[in-house]
């Protein structure tokens, strides 16, 4: 039988295809999954862009972002969004970090990223900016400490997603399928807000539309449906599981 992080890994390696087809990754960016069987662990690539990943790639990380074992492969820099995320919010089980260019407007203007079409109500009905800038003054803007990374899960707070300055956005969510939802619709939103503000005003989904749309079990059939859709997309249908 298969194990429980064999399945994991799997899946982690079919979100990774996902999301590098669906543009929200390119050559950059992340995803993990919290470990099925530790949650003070979590599981992510080796440094491998995103469209590349493969089950094998998957290395074992503590939540302060040390590797488990004597893997020797080289971790992401950034693996520390991750830990801090999970560590932060025990509902959390899977994560995710972007350079999506639709959303950078977002992170470095007034302008807020609200949902304002139907699908994207999943991402929530405000996300929070982070600046790495206000506490750790000049960087090169890349989260590569557990102290960054606690402080941007600070920033993040309940929500599902938090904004970065000029860098992108983290995100979490209750199952991989659902992190993959918020990701592509959060790109998919910001890029009609920013053609809808051209127009004129922008009118955003409610609160209460905003709780409606996410009052939705992480793996009902319409989730999967669409896990087993943009699996299929990207070319590895043949990985997702029943």
């Amino acid at each position: 039988m298969t194990s429980a992080i064999e399945l994991a890994k799997s899946d982690l390696a079919v979100a990774n295809r996902i999301l590098a087809h669906e543009g929200v990754m390119d050559a950059y960016g992340h995803v993990s999954v919290r470990h099925p069987e530790r949650p003070d662990r979590f599981l992510l690539s080796r440094s491998l862009s995103p469209a590349l990943v493969e089950a094998e790639d998957i290395m074992e990380f503590e939540l302060d972002g040390t590797v488990v074992g004597d893997d020797p492969r080289p971790p992401y820099l950034e693996r520390f969004i991750h830990g801090a995320i999970y560590a932060k919010r025990d509902d959390i089980v899977a994560a995710a970090h972007s350079h999506a260019s639709e959303v950078l407007p977002f992170t470095v203007s007034d302008a807020p990223l609200r949902p304002a079409i139907h699908s994207s109500g999943v991402i929530g009905h405000e996300i929070p900016v982070w600046d790495i800038r206000d506490r750790f003054g000049d960087t090169n803007m890349l989260v590569v400490n557990d102290v960054q990374g606690s402080d941007l899960a600070e920033r993040m707070g309940v929500c599902d997603v938090v904004l970065m300055r000029g860098h992108g956005f983290s995100a979490g969510a209750r199952s991989l399928v659902e992190l993959i939802r918020i990701c592509v619709y959060l790109r998919v939103n910001a890029t009609v807000v920013t053609q809808a503000s051209q127009l004129g005003a922008v009118t955003y989904l409610s609160e209460g539309e905003v709780e409606r749309i996410r009052d939705v079990r992480p793996d009902s059939p319409e989730v999967r449906r669409a896990w087993q859709y943009w699996a299929t997309r990207a070319g590895c249908a043949h990985l997702v599981r029943a």
